[in-house]
């Protein structure tokens, strides 16, 4: 058994500890907002946090999160950045097909948690993990914009 904190909410998995993250929290505890993208660290579509960092949910073992916080897109708008991200996200319009937006709304509150009033260039360099096959890398910028803005952000 491996003790997690996921959401705030104290679990036991019995998986193997080179499990990654993404597959117990998909398939073991049913939180599917963090998405399967590459599968190699290089999409974006899995972020998560460990301990407030900005994580790639498909290469970090399970063994490694245990005892660590571990939050979700399922659970980022309990606190006042996430739900200023999720309210921006939505006012702006900034899903297309959304696949990636959970993992981007996670790098977005990280960025904002950590820089409060992020430049266009730290946007850029803060999401630049994140792909969106959409495109819609202008409407992301705004919507961190305002979202830091409504932090009392924003540059």
């Amino acid at each position: 058994m491996i003790a997690l904190d996921i959401n705030g909410k104290r679990q036991n998995v019995d998986v193997p500890g080179e499990t990654p993250l993404l597959w117990t929290l998909r398939d073991e505890l049913g939180l599917t907002g963090t998405k399967f993208g590459c599968g190699m660290a290089l999409c974006g579509a899995c972020t998560v946090h460990v301990d407030g960092q900005a994580v790639r949910s498909c290469i970090t073992p399970i063994s490694v999160v245990a005892n660590k916080k571990v939050v979700t897109i399922e659970a980022v708008g309990t606190d006042s950045v996430g739900k200023a991200l999720q309210a921006a996200w939505i006012d702006v319009g900034v899903p297309q097909c959304g696949y990636c937006q959970a993992g981007q709304i996670m790098s977005a509150a990280v960025l904002l948690k950590r820089t409060p009033k992020p430049t266009d260039a730290q946007i850029d360099e803060a999401m630049s993990g994140n792909i969106c096959r959409c495109g819609t890398y202008t409407r992301i910028r705004v919507a961190v914009k305002q979202a830091a803005a409504k932090q009392g952000g924003a540059r």
